[in-house]
């Protein structure tokens, strides 16, 4: 006589049929300590970055059913990002360092290595993802050097904001409230430390000017400028973020200085 299997039994059978099919998929994976899976499925001749460098990942996104969630392939664009500085979930910044440029692989990140217990868009709490990737380009960590300001004078406008001409253009166009620019900076606190850097990401800002999209202290520096010119601009927290500050990132109250270079004015 068959006995029949009930609906709890076969959703058991079921379960533990997608759990070994699951680490059977996985069963050439490397693991590292922090538990991050993955698979080198084509090796390139490229250079393995190390912390800093700019690299460029094209990449597909998938739940570990294989539902994909994101894809840059079908934007026709890799991601740029600096590596190593948290501008990336963990799981990414520990394997992309693992790869060499030209590398493909896959990436199976637990929950404590991407997005957690928080809901991200389509991605829900705890979830462990899956990612295809490949290695596009690697370069060099930008040093960046300070301004030098030395024997320059620093003009305060009638709303507090200071600026120094570090390079003059006057033959240059200069922005009009509504323009849109573009822009290289490095940020400062005060002590020297470097809370932000386009440089570092090797990719300019581009905004309109003059419409809040910015701080206030960016808007009125930047229609000072000309194009190819370079300014200091000391920018007190009232013509910044404020008294409260940007939680994370900003301290309340902070005076912050900006170097930067008005790169272009369409």
């Amino acid at each position: 006589m068959k006995r029949k299997l009930t609906i709890t039994a076969f959703l058991i059978l079921t379960l533990n049929f997608l759990v070994m099919a699951q680490n059977e998929d996985l069963k050439d994976f490397k693991q590292t300590p922090s538990g991050l899976k993955y698979k080198i499925l084509e090796h390139g001749k490229g250079k393995q970055p190390e912390k800093g460098s700019i690299v460029e990942v094209h990449y597909k996104g998938m739940f570990m059913d294989g539902k994909e969630f994101d894809n840059s392939y079908k934007r026709g664009k890799p991601f740029k990002f600096v590596l190593g500085e948290g501008h990336v979930i963990k799981g990414w910044d520990e394997g992309i360092a693992l790869l060499h440029q030209g590398d493909k692989a896959v990436f199976v990140i637990p929950p404590e290595l991407g997005y957690g217990s928080r809901q991200v868009g389509p991605i829900p709490p705890n979830s462990t993802l899956k990612f295809e990737v490949e290695l596009i380009s690697v370069k060099d960590p930008i040093k960046i050097e300070p301004y030098d300001v030395k024997g320059k004078d620093t003009v305060t406008t009638k709303d507090g904001l200071k600026y120094i001409v570090v390079k003059s253009n006057p033959a240059g166009k200069q922005p009009q409230k509504g323009d849109k620019v573009k822009v290289h900076y490095t940020g400062y606190f005060e002590d020297g430390k470097i809370f932000d850097s386009s440089l570092k990401r090797d990719q300019p800002l581009e905004f309109t000017v003059g419409v809040g999209q910015v701080i206030k202290g960016w808007d009125e520096g930047i229609m000072l400028m000309h194009e190819g010119e370079k300014y200091r601009l000391i920018i007190p927290y009232q013509l910044g973020y404020g008294e409260r500050g940007y939680p994370g990132a900003i301290p309340p109250k902070a005076t912050l200085i900006f170097d930067v270079e008005l790169l272009e004015v369409e």
